[in-house]
């Protein structure tokens, strides 16, 4: 897994620092479920706390509770976050900002299964995964996984799109 800067609007970007959008699928007893994180990587001019609180604000003020209950997009029909998949690629969309990233197969095979992805925005900064360098599974599975990326994260069922559709 690779990951890959987001572009935000240049007024924003100074706040935000640098924020990363990764593709990966976990496994469940149903298949394969395709997920997306979205991070700051904490590298705000004002630092880490800056980067944090501007992800939070950027969440909040597109209607997404950040440690809240997961938002399911098929019964939020005004919900400002989509997805779409187009040539290999998810491309994630906010009045705000725009992020694309690579898929790798087995997400987009997930994902045209289901119709779906889970999309993880968290506010945790990590600033260990950098864009363009590899994430081990390991990394990402104890970055996800911890406690406190849970609770700084919006959760949102994304239907996915083509287009084409």
């Amino acid at each position: 897994m690779t990951s890959t800067p987001l572009e935000t609007r240049p007024s924003r970007s100074a706040e935000l620092g640098t924020l990363v959008l990764l593709a990966w699928t976990g496994e469940t007893p149903d298949g394969d479920v395709p997920h997306l994180l979205a991070y700051c990587l904490g590298d705000a001019a004002d630092g880490p706390e800056a980067s944090s609180a501007a992800v939070r604000e950027l969440l909040e003020d597109n209607g997404l509770a950040v440690g809240g209950d997961i938002v399911d997009g098929n019964d939020e029909p005004g919900l400002t976050v989509g997805l779409l998949v187009e040539a290999g690629d998810a491309v994630v969309s906010l009045p705000s900002l725009v992020a694309r990233c690579a898929a790798p197969p087995n997400w987009l095979a997930a994902v045209a299964e289901r119709g779906y992805a889970h999309l993880v925005f968290t506010s945790r900064p990590w600033p260990e995964a950098v864009p363009g360098k590899p994430v081990l599974a390991e990394a990402l599975a104890a970055f996800i996984g911890a406690e406190e990326t849970l609770k700084a994260a919006a959760h949102v069922i994304l239907p996915a799109r083509s287009p084409h559709a």
